[in-house]
């Protein structure tokens, strides 16, 4: 009769099987299993984001490689540089927003029109926070924005979908042979849906270069574990679109 030992590799329930030699279990083989099974699942986490990454860049770009009609018709597009300081924590919308200060990140982005008037764009951002409780994140989304403009301010309402990795804060353990042991988890991806709204200045100048702008992200984070299947983020971002081009 053959044995297997059952070797935990990655967050909630999934497991990676052994079979000792000679039928037997040998605890030698279970650790080197153990490390393989946490390098092939980090190798598997970082490979899921670089596609994500990838699909939400191509799905930006579709507006731009196809649209037709005259250039009088065509939106203008630049590209702006969308830099941000970011706040983060895990929590209800605009709930205890004091909290959100603890917790630093940056991201970058860009946008591209679908009109000419410019009211109505695709985003993409990428970015990083960091928070000591609840674990840092690193994350990517796309959003469609409607943005109207009220002389040299505008507003702007925003939705899309996402992807992001959440690292856990502290070491992980879990119960076997009889006593707690590191369970060699890194993180795990997931599915991000954000939501958000944004205060701005674009000035009276006709191509500014610089446009200041507040935001607030309300997103959930789906599959962060079995008890908290949706887990609520809140984020307030300061930052500037940068027109390089100008």
């Amino acid at each position: 009769m053959v044995y297997r030992r059952l070797i935990p590799a990655t967050l909630h329930g999934n497991f990676c099987y052994t079979s000792p030699k000679n039928g037997l279990p040998d605890d030698n083989q279970a650790v080197s299993a153990t490390v393989f099974c946490r390098a092939k699942n980090y190798r598997t986490m970082i490979k899921s984001f670089l596609f994500n990454l990838l699909l939400y860049l191509l799905t930006s770009l579709l507006p731009v490689t196809a649209q037709p009609g005259s250039s009088a018709e065509r939106p203008k597009r630049d590209w702006p540089l969308v830099v941000s300081l970011q706040f983060q924590s895990v929590s209800m919308p605009f709930r205890d927003l004091k909290s959100t200060f603890s917790n630093i990140g940056i991201s970058l982005g860009t946008e591209v029109a679908y009109n000419r008037r410019g009211n109505l764009l695709q985003q993409v951002q990428v970015g990083f926070f960091r928070n000591a409780n609840a674990g840092n994140g690193l994350f990517i989304h796309t959003q469609a924005a409607y943005r109207p403009r009220f002389g040299p301010v505008y507003t702007e309402v925003k939705a899309g979908l996402g992807y992001q990795l959440a690292f856990h804060p502290n070491t992980t353990l879990r119960f076997r042979n009889g006593e707690w042991q590191p369970a060699n988890q890194v993180g795990k991806g997931m599915l991000l849906v954000p939501v958000g709204v944004s205060l701005g200045y674009r000035g009276l100048k006709t191509r500014p270069t610089f446009e200041p702008f507040v935001s607030y992200q309300f997103f959930v984070l789906q599959g962060y574990n079995p008890d908290v299947p949706l887990l609520p983020n809140q984020l307030i971002q300061v930052g500037s679109r940068i027109h390089l081009s100008h």
